[in-house]
């Protein structure tokens, strides 16, 4: 069972409203700061669905999600800090805890290699050496901001992301791919199923076709490349979080 934990923690307040808002200053003559307040959900539904399907997608960057995300690798968390239009606070590698006699709760090993046991048992052996060497280190005087060299990318970590609207339809079209690396396509559709918890949010995935780039644009960019039936799985995945079903 995966130990990633992802948590929406917090957003714009009325976000719907508050990008709807914003687009309306394009064209709406009576348009003024104070209309905010007037801004209901049911002027979201006659306007944003279709400011978006023209592909006006600037207004999306008035709002911002924050998320808690814990128990993914380093090996993830160096794809998540490449998308650069987000803020990011990640958990210091001098004070991880280490727990040597149960190298999984300090590092993230693939299901791939717990197919084949004679491997797994290297894994962890190794792991529990990089684990006693890294302590002997620190005992004999080394800091920890040295020690951690010896430590493999698999440790776990924990970070905090915070995204604007438009960067996390960006994020989600390559990150929830099924051709992504299968960790951050995991902490990707956890994001996402985090976002249809919430029913002032869920409209948001429809409109604005949250999720993996197929969805967005009707095909498999992948091509020859797509894995088996992921094209049909995708979209009956998605249908579901959107409640379009």
């Amino acid at each position: 069972m995966s130990k990633t934990k992802v948590k929406l923690i917090n957003y714009t307040p009325k976000p719907l409203e508050t990008v709807t808002w914003a687009a309306l200053i394009s064209y709406w003559d009576e348009w003024e700061s104070e209309a905010f307040k007037r801004t209901t959900m049911e002027d979201v539904k006659k306007h944003l669905p279709k400011v978006l399907s023209y592909g006006h997608e600037s207004i999306l960057e008035h709002a911002n999600f924050t998320f808690a995300i814990e128990g993914i690798s380093r090996v993830a968390s160096h794809q998540l800090v490449r998308h650069r239009l987000a803020s990011y606070t990640q958990q210091s590698q001098r004070y991880i805890k280490l727990n040597i006699d149960d190298v999984e709760e300090t590092f993230v090993i693939p299901e791939s290699i717990k197919k084949n046991p004679e491997l797994y048992e290297k894994w962890k052996g190794l792991m529990k050496k990089s684990i006693e060497l890294y302590e002997e280190s620190y005992r004999k005087g080394v800091h920890q901001e040295d020690a951690r060299f010896i430590l493999p990318q698999a440790v776990r970590t924990k970070i905090v992301v915070t995204m604007n609207l438009r960067e996390l339809k960006h994020f989600l079209g390559v990150r929830a791919c099924g051709r992504a690396q299968w960790e951050i396509r995991e902490v990707a559709w956890k994001m996402l199923e985090e976002i249809a918890k919430k029913e002032e949010l869920t409209p948001i995935i429809k409109w604005a076709k949250l999720g993996p780039r197929c969805i967005n644009l009707g095909y498999c960019p992948e091509g020859e490349l797509m894995p088996q039936n992921c094209w049909k799985k995708t979209k009956e995945k998605w249908k579901k979080l959107a409640g379009t079903d």
